[in-house]
Order: structure tokens, then sequence, then C-alpha cells
């Protein structure tokens, strides 16, 4: 299996060349030069187990390492979580939440995040390389990042996430892990601002081949094929094939759904749930894909206004015509706007929620059910309660209430928003730099911090 770049102007890499490159030479996205059929063997699937099915599954995009290293890496990163199988079914009345948070840092990013930390380190120790992994975080990103390299040798993460714009506890779970290869860099802006910020240092290919830069935001390809996991594993355990309701902002999340229903498995619908941050919801609904003023909610790692892996879909799209695909792009970024045709394909459908609708929801939820959503999973459970669709609804379950207890606490009207891994963080020492939103203040910290992460010699 190799992998292109959707804009058309890198030549093919293997997986393991595609992990470590992160973003492409030529600013696209990769993505595999095909998507493997699964549909003939969905009843021996639906047999295995998360751990199971990923042993099943994951060698099919990925040919250059050995099935019983990918194996051992599979048990490794979800060794930790505190759940029978990895993930976990939860009815909420009518509406099943399939809950994602169940590893280290309590949030859906640790699926892919654990298992791309053990990639990394798999891939550098076989090719005696170093690497300096540079992210941007709207919450949950960085500290599942985090925690799946921390005190890991040869790897530094430079962790940059918008100042004052992650929850508190969201915060201390970066800011307080004291492993000397973590930096976390609190900028002054917005998350899209982080991510212009990435994509622009990424851009510097000198500077991103002198200190040997990696990606850990979902631009790298293993985490979107990490979460392709538990839509296959949710859609073979539904009586008939589900819709999945899926809270985002990025579309690294509901686009593993895409990438799922096109492998075969029986999924419906993919219901695209936004906050007020509706950039996504307006583009399926009118083809208009327009950058907005990023609006702060309840729901952080939601308030995004570029779509980082909306490129990616686009890709599928437009038939694989990555001129086109490069003239839309070039369109936006001059312009802050775009336009296709509406898509048409009846796989999406999207709708924005606003700060009210999502309280209502945790608060109507709660009450009906006993279930308590975080802000995040809320957004999802008040757009699938919405739009009607006839199948089963699934809603991802992004993260622990107790990572954003004002909310929650406010919502349902009593503490039931507590976990005492969070608990114990406060108090803490705490390590972060400040820095203005400039890509050199950037690169001057991370040229000044990567030694131990630099690309050995030879």
């Amino acid at each position: 299996m190799r992998y292109i770049s959707t804009r058309g102007l890198t030549a093919p890499l293997a997986f393991s060349d595609a992990v470590i490159t992160g973003l492409a030479p030529d600013g696209g996205l990769l993505v595999p030069e095909s998507i493997p059929d699964v549909g003939g063997e969905l009843e021996a699937l639906s047999k295995l187990s998360f751990t199971g099915l990923a042993k099943a599954v994951l060698p099919r995009f990925i040919d250059d390492i050995p099935p019983s290293d990918l194996s051992k890496l599979v048990d490794a990163a979800y060794a930790d979580f505190d759940c029978a199988d990895v993930v976990e079914l939860r009815q909420a009345g009518a509406i099943e939440v399939l809950e994602l948070f169940h590893g280290p840092t309590l949030s859906f990013k640790d699926i892919a995040l654990q298992f791309l930390g053990r990639l990394f380190a798999y891939i550098l120790e076989a090719r005696g390389e170093r690497l300096n992994l540079l992210g941007a975080t709207s919450g949950d990103t960085g500290s599942a990042a985090i925690a799946g390299v921390r005190g890991q040798p040869g790897i530094n993460i430079f962790v940059m996430y918008p100042l004052g714009r992650v929850s508190r506890l969201q915060e201390l779970q970066m800011t307080t892990v004291a492993d000397a290869n973590v930096h976390c860099l609190a900028v002054q802006g917005s998350f899209d601002d982080c991510q212009t910020l990435l994509k622009g240092v990424f851009g510097d290919l000198e500077f991103k081949r002198r200190l040997s830069l990696g990606a850990v935001n979902s631009v790298n390809w293993a985490r979107v094929l990490a979460q392709v996991l538990y839509y296959g594993y949710a859609s073979l355990r539904s009586p008939a094939p589900p819709s999945f309701c899926v809270p985002t902002g990025n579309f690294g999340n509901v686009f593993a759904g895409y990438v799922a229903k096109r492998m075969g498995f029986p999924i419906d619908k993919l219901i695209i749930a936004t906050n007020e941050n509706d950039i996504l919801s307006v583009f399926f609904a009118s083809g208009l894909y327009r950058r907005g003023e990023v609006r702060f909610t309840i729901s952080p790692a939601m308030d995004i206004q570029v779509a980082s892996n909306f490129e990616r879909f686009l890709h599928y799209h437009l038939d694989g015509d990555a001129e086109a695909l490069r003239a839309f792009m070039a369109d936006f970024q001059a312009r802050g706007e775009a336009r296709l045709p509406p898509p048409g394909d009846e796989v999406f459908m999207a709708t924005a929620v606003d700060a009210g609708g999502t309280l209502e929801a945790i608060r109507d939820v709660h009450r009906g059910t006993g279930y308590v959503a975080d802000p995040h999973t809320a957004v999802g459970l008040a757009a699938a309660r919405r739009l009607s669709v006839p199948s089963p609804v699934i809603c991802m379950g992004a993260a622990h209430p107790a990572k954003f207890p004002e909310a929650v606490n406010e919502a349902v009207g009593e503490p039931v928003a507590v976990h005492p891994a969070l608990e114990s963080l406060r108090g803490l020492p705490e390590r972060r730099t400040v820095l203005k939103a400039e890509s050199a203040a950037v690169k001057a910290f991370i040229e000044a911090n990567a030694g131990s992460g630099q690309r050995s010699a030879g």
C-alpha cells in the first residue's frame, strides 16, 4: 500500500514514510492509493474484539511492518484502557453513545494517539533516527499526544494550544507533565492560528528537514486510520446499519467514518454535528466553504473555522482530481471562501448546535436517562435528536464529562462531573511557554529546545 498526496505533487510513500512525514511536502494530506474492501468478510469480523479487529484491518493499510510486530503495537497501545474492550456502547434513551474516552487522558484522541506514539517509537528505533513532533490542539489532542510519547527516547514533542481557550483541566493535563521531552506552547490566539502556524512551519521544507519535524495532528494519516477501527467495531454490533452522529470541528473523526463506510462496513449516514463554528454544516447544505470569525464556546475542541481534514474528503469528492483540489484550496486561501456544488452522495447530513442547545441536551438526557454527557458529546446528541433518520443512531462519546465540569454541572444542576485522575492534577507544578502567534517565535523555540530530538547522524 502506497500513500499519495491530495495535491498530487508528492511521490507515493510507504506507510512508515507517511507516518514520519505527516504533512506532504506539497502541502497536501496523505491518503491511501486505494481503500481495502471488507464487505465480504463482515460476519467473521463481527466476532472479533476491538483489538482483534484492529489486528485484522490494520495490515491491509500497513504492509511495511510485520503483522506480528503490528499486533504487539496494538496490544501495547490499548493495554491501559479502563473498560473491557477499549470502547463501550452505552444507551442514552433512543440513542446509543459509543464511549471513546476510556484511555489515559479521558478523550477519544487516546485511541489514535496511543497507537501513533507506539508507531513513532517503533519506526524510529528501526531506522536509528530521532524526531521532533509538532502539534496544535484545541484541547484533547495535546494531552493525548503527550501521553503517547512522554519520556520516550529519541522524541521531543512541542504542543501549541490557544492561551485561555482550552478548559483548565485540559491545560493541566498538558502542563503538569514533567518529562523533559514535553514542551507546551500557549499561543496568544485561536486554535485556527495554531493550525496556521503548524502548516506554516511544516511548509518550510528546509526547517522541517533540518529539525526532523513530524506531525501528531490528524493531518497524520495514522491517526485517521486508528479512528476507522471504532466505526467498524460499532457498526458490526448494531442490529441494522447504523447512522453515526459525530461532533466535529476538524473533520478528522467523521472522515474516519467515511473511510469505514467506503471499506464496506455496514454504515448508513454520517451526521456532522458542529457548534456555532458552522463552516462544515454550511458547506454540506450549500457547497460554500467560507472561513468566519472563530466563536469561543463551551465545546472548545470544536471552536474551529478551518477543518484540516476536509481536504481529504475533497480528494474523494472530486474523484482524485488533484488540479481541481489545488484550485479550490488556493481560492479558499486567497479569498477565505470557495464553492462547489453541494455534495449529493446522500452520505452526510449536517447541523449546527449553539451553546443553549448543548446545555439543554446535557440536561434533558441526564433527566431522562441518567446519562452524563460532556459538551462535545452533547452537541452530537442534540444533532441526533434534531435530524431524523430511519436507522439506529450511535453518537460518538468524545470525552469524559469531568473534563468540562463547569458546563456539565451547570446544565445538570449538581456536581456530577468529577474524575479522580483529573482532580489529582490540581495544584501540581506546571510548565508552559507563552508565545505570540508568529511562525518565527515557534521556530525559534523549537530550534532552541530540539537538541535531543534531531535526527541522528547518517
